[in-house]
């Protein structure tokens, strides 16, 4: 079974005294379920599952519930023995957005206390746009993303104690051995590949087949396609939805990489504020990752963003490098110079750092240039800037160079990730081997600073 992070976070609160109902959100095909089924079924000696995308397709025994005690009679209908205590028997209902009356239900299930309940939704910020009653205080969610490029590592027998040395290596800004930096690289660039649905890792690591990995890939593509369709009511939004996630890998490989608004349609004069609710979509979804436009910098970013700039991302590199390249796989392993792997090197982090910071950003500036990322640190109260680089000229960045000039923005250091093995810091700029991205976090100031 391929090891996951949230498993312990899971755990935790199911063993806890914390009464809350947990929600893991995410994109299809992460795993949510997989994962929530194995804790539960460790972990309780009473498991009850209820699909509600399966159950709408089906009987559509939970569809028109709308009370505690229609839901707990409709339950014994499918659970039978299997219902018992709070304390021994857990409820887990996958893809609750598919009814939304039933997280407005979750505050007086938790109040009741008749069984424990955890719940999965992949299209959770869509559901509760319509929900006329969040369960405040009652639920807690929790963001659950593809396997990282860490878990990644471990999928491929990478030890507990490589991935500590690797991780202090970081820390201390330690330059790798040759031999433990071309393992490391080998393998980041095989996530380029594969990616982190656990479809095409578990596929990756039973056969090795880059036929076999592009197929799961395509096939969770036409799943996010069927979603659309079935969570949007209106077809013409369907068809938008489509035309702009089938637009990210082209402009991606633009200069600005942005989806342009009068490329939607191919119409002149069209405007980013036609299409907000189809980008919701594509961001509420989890199946793209959003970073946000800000011109001028400064912590925290989310009061300088421009919302109606913004770039999208694939959420998962290995779906992005099988739309560019799909069987071909040399041009990731081999870097050949002819083709530019920017996009992919630049998805991989994006991916990553979403993980780890929440929110994205990145810098826009018609004098200065543009730099790929920018995060909040909160742990100096500023801005770190990000810049992600494929080829040989990894140490030209004008944009960079431009944006750590201006003294008004208070920016204390950046990073510049690339394929170099050397750890080196000129001025305030950190140069780093791409795959210590994974080590990438927002710290938490020390406890001292948390009380007032």
């Amino acid at each position: 079974m391929l090891y996951r992070k949230i498993r312990t976070y899971i755990e935790n609160h199911l063993q806890s005294n914390d009464d809350k109902i947990l929600i893991i959100e995410g994109a299809r095909q992460i795993g949510k379920s997989y994962i929530i089924r194995d804790v539960g079924k460790e972990l309780y000696n009473n498991y009850v599952e209820i699909n509600f995308v399966l159950d709408y397709e089906g009987e559509k025994i939970f569809k028109n519930v709308h009370t505690t005690e229609e839901f707990y009679l409709k339950l014994s209908m499918v659970a039978g023995t299997r219902l018992d205590r709070y304390d021994n028997t857990l409820v887990f209902i996958d893809e609750i957005q598919q009814y939304p009356q039933f997280l407005t239900m979750l505050k007086f299930l938790r109040e009741e206390h008749r069984y424990r309940f955890i719940c999965s939704g992949s299209l959770l910020g869509i559901a509760l746009k319509g929900t006329v009653s969040v369960p405040v205080g009652s639920v807690i969610l929790k963001k659950m993303y593809q396997i990282d490029f860490e878990e990644f590592l471990i999928a491929n027998d990478f030890g507990k104690n490589a991935i500590d040395y690797l991780r202090k290596s970081f820390e201390q800004k330690r330059t790798l051995s040759p031999d433990i930096h071309d393992k490391v690289l080998g393998l980041f660039k095989r996530y380029l590949l594969v990616g982190g649905m656990p479809d095409a890792v578990n596929e990756y690591l039973a056969t090795h087949n880059i036929v076999k990995v592009r197929e799961t890939q395509e096939a969770i593509r036409t799943l996010y396609g069927v979603d659309a369709s079935r969570y949007e009511e209106e077809a013409v939004k369907k068809l938008h939805i489509r035309r702009i996630y089938d637009m990210i890998p082209s402009q991606m490989e633009n200069k600005k990489k942005r989806i342009i608004a009068k490329d939607i349609q191919n119409r002149k004069g069209d405007r980013f504020s036609n299409y907000i609710e189809e980008f919701e979509y594509l961001i509420n979804s989890s199946i793209t990752i959003a970073s946000n436009a800000i011109s001028n910098p400064k912590y925290p970013l989310a009061e300088s963003q421009h919302k109606n700039l913004l770039k999208l991302y694939m959420n998962d590199v290995g779906m992005l490098s099988s739309q560019l390249f799909q069987y071909n796989v040399q041009p990731i392993l081999n870097d050949i110079d002819s083709i530019n792997l920017g996009s992919v090197y630049e998805s991989a982090v994006a991916q990553e750092l979403i993980a780890h910071y929440n929110k994205l950003f990145y810098y826009d500036n018609k004098q200065k240039g543009e730099v790929d990322f920018l995060v909040d640190d909160s742990s100096t109260m500023s801005v770190l800037p990000i810049e992600v680089k494929s080829g040989k000229d990894y140490t030209v960045h004008s944009a960079l160079d431009n944006l750590m000039s201006v003294p008004d923005y208070h920016i204390v250091s950046s990073i510049v990730f690339s394929n170099e093995r050397e750890i080196k810091t000129k001025g305030k700029i950190l140069y780093l081997p791409i795959y210590y991205v994974m080590f990438m976090e927002n710290k938490i100031p020390e406890i001292e600073d948390l009380f007032f």
